[in-house]
């Protein structure tokens, strides 16, 4: 396994992290992420949706690595007479935790989230949830943002020892993996680096490049939930214990080939993992195991805690461990 040690860049996380990309408007992270991958691929294409696709030629199997590039966020719906915004959500944001929040659109714009006078906690619903954006008026608003403008969560990378906090860490943590794995591996399989778009809304873009693609196997790279806070839900996946190789979710039930073949790989170089079982939600290769006949899939993710907030936080060590896991796989046999 080449270069397999080597400690990945985190000013790159930071800067993938702070990037502007909701889910249907991922041009500028689409951006920042070909910039950095050029020089390591033999093509670089955007397909129709968006798509962003890294191909290594290789003569050996043909191998997906799909990592969504999208952040959930919040899209103008109505504008009223006193420049205030009212909005939707874009991807699963938690509607409980949006008052005082501060949210930015692409061009800079900050606002605050805030509420209508409510006469009892039940009653907070997104309806009752408006954007301040500072505009005097509806004129003035209609001049910085428009009808159908999203706008994303703002939260600073923050290091704290090992652990590692910020906004948008789902998925550009899964973005920073996958770079640094392109960027090491040394193979004869034939890579397909697929940064996809819109799947926080529904798995749409890995279902269109998995159809392109045609990968003899795919693997997924993703962040998942963490049962290790107070009371929290009970789950085995814990931060700092290893990458998270999963073995259930709502949209994919992992092949025990992949699973074998994951773990085995983990075992071998010592790199430390834990199986994931997630209860709900689901990743990339829940839409690309269902594509044309059916595509062997796996998931590597990576622990994180309070997911879909602007302060999500993972462990340096567990994104390593994945970097590692990920490089093993794509320069090993595979006999699936």
């Amino acid at each position: 396994m080449s270069n397999a040690q080597n400690l990945p860049d985190y000013t790159l996380l930071e800067r993938l992290s702070q990037a502007y990309g909701p889910s249907g408007a991922e041009k500028g992270i689409s951006e920042k992420i070909a910039a950095v991958i050029q020089p390591y691929c033999d093509s670089l294409t955007q397909d129709k949706l968006g798509n962003l696709i890294a191909i290594r030629k290789g003569s050996g199997k043909k191998i997906m690595i799909a990592t969504h590039m999208d952040e959930i966020g919040v899209m103008i719906t109505h504008i009223d007479e006193n420049g205030f915004l009212r909005f939707t959500t874009v991807g699963g944001v938690h509607v409980a935790e949006l008052p005082h929040r501060r949210v930015q659109f692409q061009n800079g714009r900050t606002g605050i989230i805030s509420m209508e006078k409510l006469d009892k906690p039940s009653d907070l619903k997104l309806s009752r949830l408006y954007l301040d954006i500072g505009a005097a008026n509806q004129e003035e608003a209609e001049q910085i943002v428009q009808i159908g403008d999203s706008a994303v969560f703002t939260g600073e990378l923050v290091h704290s020892g090992s652990r590692i906090l910020s906004k948008a860490l789902d998925n550009r943590v899964g973005c920073f993996v996958a770079i640094e794995a392109l960027k090491r591996v040394q193979t004869e399989h034939e890579l397909s680096f697929a940064f996809t778009v819109q799947e926080e809304v529904g798995l749409r873009g890995a279902q269109t490049a998995a159809f392109a693609l045609d990968p003899d196997v795919a693997i997924a790279v993703d962040v998942t939930l963490t049962g290790d806070t107070p009371k929290a839900h009970p789950m085995e996946v814990k931060l700092g214990n290893g990458v998270a190789i999963k073995v259930f979710d709502h949209s994919m039930i992992t092949p025990p080939q992949i699973k074998q073949w994951m773990t085995t790989t983990a075992e071998k170089y010592k790199i430390p993992y834990q199986f994931e079982v997630l209860e709900f939600g689901g990743t990339d290769s829940g839409a690309i195991h269902l594509t044309k006949g059916g595509i062997p899939a796996g998931v590597l993710s990576i622990p994180t805690r309070y997911v879909h907030s602007p302060s999500e936080m993972i462990d340096s060590k567990d994104v390593e461990a994945a970097v590692n896991l990920l490089v093993a796989l794509l320069e090993g046999p595979i006999n699936l």
